[in-house]
């Protein structure tokens, strides 16, 4: 980084003599404040780069009262979806001028929760997002004093926390009215574990589905959302089959499923249709190409920020959203071999 004459870093003011314009230019250009001509922005961003200067964000925060950074309380960070939630939820607080303070937690408890929580209030955060996707983290959230917004994500929320999710009921009935309207009768589910928000969301999902087509909802097994728990239900499944179709509560079980089904000689989609949840970059490449319902992860992250900006910067209200998923059809799919089962 270049320094001044004077032998310190470079100011913003050095950057407008520098441009010849003024620091209140200076300013707009730093914030993207649209008022700025082609021309003008770029004498500007060349003297920065010139320069080697960088805003002072203690300094501006000492002004605004805002430090410019989100807590992101995460956890699950090995499964596809929380991961990819949090990188989600952080390109988005980045790209609405955030920084980023990342707390992992590796189990999962009302006490953990707490001194995460409070170390980001040590640390002056704006707001905390919150990515711990189990039933018990908003009774959690509701035993401290929050003073900042905070938004859990993968939740609706309630009356003192915001919520951002994707809407896992209906990515359910998506995978299941699906396989209903391909003749399937009898769809039995592979869920996730019942302590996660999204497995008992997606659970249920299942279970409206068929109800609302007067099936019965009767083939439920547990996994743990990795590829062995599905290999182990699959093995099971092969042995003593009693459906034609199966929705499974993600796709990495949903691998472990195929691999059974193909060491069991059943044939998907031929004998059993199989069809998973996320999408993950994967599951095109699946034998076979796997049906699965897509969550569309960076516009998560983006309701994410949008609701916890809105309570910032406007002072709104306690609000949620939720994000629509969509059902990718692939090859792991078909009509029952024998008509409706």
């Amino acid at each position: 980084m270049a320094k001044s004459s004077k032998g310190r870093m470079p100011r913003l003011e050095d950057v407008a003599d520098r441009a010849g314009v003024s620091h209140q230019t200076v300013s707009r250009v730093i914030n993207n404040h649209p008022n700025v001509s082609k021309a003008t922005r770029a004498k500007v961003e060349a003297a920065i780069a010139e320069l080697g200067y960088r805003r002072n964000t203690a300094a501006r925060s000492l002004v605004t009262r805002r430090s410019q950074t989100i807590g992101v309380l995460a956890s699950e960070l090995s499964q596809y979806g929380p991961a990819n939630t949090l990188l989600g939820v952080e390109q988005a607080a980045r790209d609405a001028g955030y920084f980023v303070s990342i707390a992992a937690l590796r189990e999962v408890s009302r006490e953990a929760i707490s001194d995460a929580v409070n170390h980001f209030m040590d640390q002056a955060v704006d707001g905390i997002a919150v990515l711990v996707p189990h039933a018990d983290t908003l009774t959690a959230l509701d035993e401290m004093e929050l003073s900042v917004p905070v938004v859990a994500v993968g939740s609706l929320g309630n009356s003192n926390v915001s919520g951002a999710m994707v809407d896992q009921r209906r990515g359910a009935r998506l995978a299941v009215e699906h396989l209903i309207s391909q003749g399937h009768r009898r769809i039995g589910h592979v869920a996730g574990p019942r302590d996660w928000t999204d497995g008992s969301e997606r659970a249920e999902g299942w279970r409206e589905a068929l109800r609302g087509a007067g099936l019965a909802d009767d083939l439920l097994l547990e996994g743990d959302w990795s590829a062995g728990s599905g290999y182990g239900i699959g093995r099971k499944l092969a042995a003593d089959r009693h459906a034609t179709a199966l929705f499974v509560g993600n796709d990495q079980m949903a691998l472990g499923l195929l691999r059974a089904f193909t060491e069991a000689g059943v044939r998907v989609p031929d004998d059993v249709s199989v069809v998973g949840f996320d999408d993950q970059p994967e599951s095109a490449y699946f034998t076979p190409p796997l049906t699965t319902v897509r969550q569309d992860f960076e516009e998560l992250g983006r309701r994410c920020m949008d609701t916890m900006l809105k309570e910032i910067e406007a002072g709104a209200g306690v609000s949620s959203t939720v994000v629509t998923p969509e059902l990718v059809l692939r090859a792991s799919t078909a009509p029952p071999a024998a008509g409706p089962g």
